[in-house]
């Protein structure tokens, strides 16, 4: 019996199987757990008309929008929690260069609950009154066959790709999703089952001996995943529970520097152009800025 292939490919690889004009969603939530690595690779490939799909988003979209990356975004956040707003995104928006479709938050979920069923469209209950219906017209009113009350149907997410960062997973697909865990990591699995083609990267590449032995953690099983790629840090400056913290000192400055586009240009060049991959930035951040965010409660 011939072995299962390995799926483990470079960033770049990776990145590379984002198209543009691609639908792509990004996991983790708000400032939690997002795949920034990825996001970093597809600035340097110059990736250009996404449409991004997703239910709370930060850093991820700030960034596309400033790099010229993403011309729509569908959601129901984008902002920087406690360190303020999402600067460039605004600009971005502000000029007529970004369309904003917005959904309430939980109706952003179940939108990929939808696709995760395969049904084109969620039943919403919730909705009268409220201006989101006022100016989404992908949003559509009709009667429940069961009762007549008016519903509202909200279309499925419908990602072509989603990209997640998961703390690990073995070479051929299948993902750690510790038990110990939060809103971000449970997104990540539903965001997993709704579309065909996903990415995986990963803070470590573990045996399939390990996942032998842990099977009851791997929600996300090799058939569910296209490639894994060894991204350690790959959702710095944002957490990944169990590895390490926020690196709330990078995200001040990353505020910081979206205060005009000259100073987030020299921030990119910085952090995103001149190293040339997730190895090269680890080291612009450095060793010891790395060690002071690990997450000492992994150990406890």
């Amino acid at each position: 019996m011939s072995k299962p292939s390995s799926k483990l490919i470079s960033m770049a690889e990776a990145a590379s199987m984002v198209r543009d004009g691609s639908r792509l969603a990004l996991g983790g939530f708000a400032v939690y757990q997002k795949p920034m690595a990825f996001v970093r690779e597809l600035i340097r490939q110059e990736r250009r008309n996404l449409k991004i799909v997703g239910t709370a988003n930060s850093y991820d979209v700030d960034m596309l929008a400033a790099a010229g990356c993403i011309t729509q975004v569908e959601t129901s956040y984008v902002g920087l929690e406690k360190f303020g707003l999402a600067r460039n995104f605004r600009r971005s928006v502000e000029r007529g260069d970004l369309k904003v479709i917005d959904y309430p938050e939980m109706v952003s979920w179940d939108r990929f609950r939808a696709s995760q069923e395969g049904l084109k469209f969620w039943p919403v209950p919730f909705l009268g009154g409220n201006d989101v219906v006022t100016y989404n017209k992908d949003i559509k009113k009709f009667p429940c066959p069961m009762t007549g009350r008016q519903l509202f149907a909200v279309p499925a997410a419908e990602p072509d790709i989603v990209v997640i960062h998961a703390i690990a997973a073995d070479e051929r697909g299948n993902v750690v999703i510790p038990a110990r865990r939060l809103l971000p990591q449970s997104g990540d699995v539903l965001m997993a089952r709704s579309c065909d083609t996903v990415i995986v990267t990963a803070e470590k590449i573990v045996p399939n001996s390990f996942i032998r032995r842990h099977a009851r953690l791997v929600e996300i099983p090799s058939y569910r995943t296209k490639a894994v790629v060894h991204a350690p840090y790959g959702a710095h400056p944002t957490p990944v529970l169990g590895r390490y913290l926020a690196d709330e000192e990078h995200m001040a400055q990353y505020a910081e520097a979206s205060s005009s586009e000259d100073a987030f240009r020299r921030y990119l060049n910085d952090y995103v152009y001149r190293p040339p991959d997730q190895t090269a930035y680890a080291e612009v951040i450095g060793p010891r800025r790395l060690a002071d965010i690990q997450d000492m409660d992994s150990l406890l």
